[in-house]
């Protein structure tokens, strides 16, 4: 899979769940929930309960969806991930040997980065997306509104404080898409195991997407 389908997939779903949990049959029925609700990129962090486990189980359960690793931190979990067949990779940080192994893997990368020129920098490196994490401490929809002027050519994927409330306005300030976490998988719907919930927190996201497509 190239970094171009990828991102042409990635500019008409627009929302990414991202799941981190430490308990691996939570994080399936967690992935199963936002899937019924519509959801076509599913995250699951590395340092999730049985990551490796879980991403193979999910491209194999939901193979109507790309399903990605976050959180990867190095090049052993990197390699893991791809072992475990994973279809995007984010990191929380720019090294440029990781963004060189993903291109020749041919696996899209996101790598975290918060000013300009680690921005820029990753982009450079060969980045698929770039993603601006923690996107609230610094301003939020309007740091990303701000980027635009002399970063719009760099696609950007705000994470960190996106709610399913402000989502659609960092679209609309620029963002290719955007990360949701514990937004979208409340603690008492996990608690409870409603996953009802999170589906429909899904459905409802991706209602507003269609309203905006059309």
């Amino acid at each position: 899979m190239s970094s171009s389908p990828w991102l042409s997939l990635l500019q008409q779903h627009r929302f990414i769940p991202v799941i981190r949990t430490s308990n691996r049959l939570r994080g399936l029925k967690m992935a199963h929930a936002v899937a019924i609700g519509g959801m076509q990129f599913i995250e699951i962090t590395w340092n999730s309960d049985g990551a490796g486990e879980l991403i193979t189980k999910l491209r194999s359960e939901l193979p109507q969806c790309t399903i990605g690793c976050g959180t990867v931190l190095n090049l052993l979990q990197m390699q893991q991930a791809i072992d475990a067949g994973v279809q995007f990779i984010f990191t929380p940080h720019v090294e440029a040997q990781m963004i060189q192994t993903a291109v020749n893997s041919n696996i899209p990368i996101v790598p975290g980065a918060l000013t300009p020129t680690e921005i820029v920098t990753a982009w450079g490196l060969g980045a698929s997306c770039v993603k601006v994490f923690p996107v609230q401490a610094v301003g939020g929809v309007n740091y990303i509104k701000s980027l635009q002027g002399p970063l719009g050519h760099i696609p950007l994927i705000p994470t960190g404080g996106v709610t399913i409330e402000n989502a659609q306005d960092f679209l609309q300030a620029g963002a290719i898409a955007v990360g949701l976490s514990s937004d979208l998988f409340p603690k008492h719907s996990l608690d409870s195991e409603n996953w009802d919930v999170i589906t429909q927190k899904a459905k409802a996201l991706q209602k507003t997407l269609l309203l905006t497509k059309g």
